[in-house]
């Protein structure tokens, strides 16, 4: 009967859900240059990816190795559940000024937003994971895209200067210093996705020092 259910669920997916999907039928571009990024950050109640809940979302796009500021991304997601220890770094409060949507309308707008796009994050994996925490509660599948971390790319530019400790995990602070990049804004999530972004197209850039990277040899670093 459960596994009916699911199945039956599947097959009446939301027609926005439908449409961010049919996205993924063309294939990524070959060149990093053609490749459409999107750089985001989550701001959450905690770290329990059952129990917390998303604050804030933020993103910005890349094309063309630049900052696409006019295309930006940006909500506010009211929750009940609600931790002041968190405030103190996010700076959000639970019935600050700032107008919140519903989890479900963020999730509508974050998929028209992203589409087919390359998902950029730093530690990615604790983002991912939140918003697809958001998608089941709501639901829906898990998100179809391609996901990059700035950790992981950050690295592999060490490693081809042989300066890498392979266990150390960079923060975003680590790499903003190491690129001179302005932590202005950070701990917030469209801030923390600027600085992020700013980190990405640096990394590419010593990466693709013979212009021959490939789009799908960043998955494979």
């Amino acid at each position: 009967m459960l596994h009916w259910f699911r199945i039956r669920q599947k097959k009446n997916l939301p027609d926005y859900w439908l449409r961010y999907k049919e996205y993924f039928l063309k294939k990524l571009p070959e060149n990093i240059n053609e490749t459409k990024f999107v750089v985001l950050d989550t701001e959450t109640t905690g770290f329990d990816f059952k129990k917390d809940r998303i604050l804030s979302i933020g993103a910005v796009t890349v094309d063309g190795n630049i900052i696409d500021i006019a295309n930006s991304f940006e909500v506010y997601i009211h929750q009940d559940k609600f931790d002041p220890k968190s405030a103190e770094i996010h700076g959000l409060l639970k019935d600050g000024s700032v107008k919140k949507i519903t989890e479900h309308d963020a999730i509508i707008q974050l998929l028209d937003y992203v589409r087919n796009s390359v998902i950029v994050a730093h530690h990615a994996y604790f983002d991912i994971t939140m918003i697809n925490e958001a998608l089941r509660r709501n639901n829906l599948p898990k998100l179809k895209n391609k996901v990059l971390d700035t950790g992981i790319l950050y690295r592999a530019t060490r490693i081809n200067t042989n300066l890498i400790d392979k266990q150390k995990k960079y923060t975003l602070d680590d790499i903003a210093n190491a690129f001179d990049i302005s932590l202005k804004d950070r701990h917030t999530a469209s801030g923390d996705a600027y600085i992020t972004a700013i980190a990405f197209i640096k990394i590419i850039s010593r990466l693709n020092k013979n212009n021959t990277l490939k789009t799908k040899k960043l998955f494979g670093l």
